[in-house]
């Protein structure tokens, strides 16, 4: 019997070329690897690269409408404080204030001021009735001006005191006004924003904390 290992057959062309296209194959094959192992790890990086470039176009996106949205807000609370206060530019003029025949100067008809004289109801307040010697309740208030906030006495006679009042943020002025009568012992009262057509109750509130600081005083 003979053996198959034994048999030797012919390495003839055929078989040649075979065994080189064979290891051309391999080696092409290798080198494809090689090659393609760059082009894989670009694929693999450009896989993650959308992810992260979506993640940072979400963030500038949700950053964008947050500013977006504090603007349009601002914008809205500016537009309905000027429709408030500005819209009628109503100026109080200066030559109008203090005393004339033992009164205060009337109220305009916008909702941004409080007097104590002769007033409709929806600017009238009480004046302030006092205890005290005259010139001691007048000496009493003129202190407690002085610790209103942004408040700065620019006018006082024996019988009359000229206040300025501006606005924390927008600096708008009030005419703040007090007047002592004869024979009375009370002080009629007067603030008036110079601008605008609301105050928002400012004047009525500023008026009623200094009535309670002076009562408080024991004027």
């Amino acid at each position: 019997m003979v053996d198959a290992l034994s048999v030797t057959q012919p390495f003839t062309a055929t078989d040649q070329r075979r065994c080189i296209a064979i290891i051309q194959n391999v080696v092409l094959g290798r080198t494809d690897k090689v090659q393609r192992s760059p082009k894989m790890t670009e694929n693999k990086g450009s896989s993650i690269h959308p992810l992260r470039s979506k993640f940072i176009m979400s963030r500038l996106l949700t950053a964008f409408a947050q500013r977006l949205l504090w603007s349009v807000t601002f914008a809205i609370l500016l537009t309905l404080i000027s429709s408030m206060i500005l819209p009628g530019a109503t100026w109080a003029a200066s030559s109008t204030l203090g005393v004339d025949n033992g009164h205060l100067s009337f109220c305009p008809a916008s909702n941004n001021c409080v007097m104590s004289q002769n007033a409709d109801p929806k600017h009238a307040i009480d004046p302030i009735a006092y205890h005290i010697d005259r010139n001691a309740a007048r000496e009493t208030l003129l202190k407690v001006l002085s610790v209103v906030p942004r408040t700065e006495v620019i006018e006082q006679t024996d019988n009359y005191i000229h206040a300025l009042s501006k606005s924390r943020i927008f600096k708008f002025i009030d005419d703040v006004e007090f007047y002592f009568p004869p024979n009375e012992p009370i002080i009629h009262l007067r603030s008036a924003s110079r601008i605008g057509e609301s105050d928002l109750g400012v004047n009525r509130r500023r008026m009623e904390q200094i009535r309670l600081a002076l009562r408080d005083l024991k004027i």
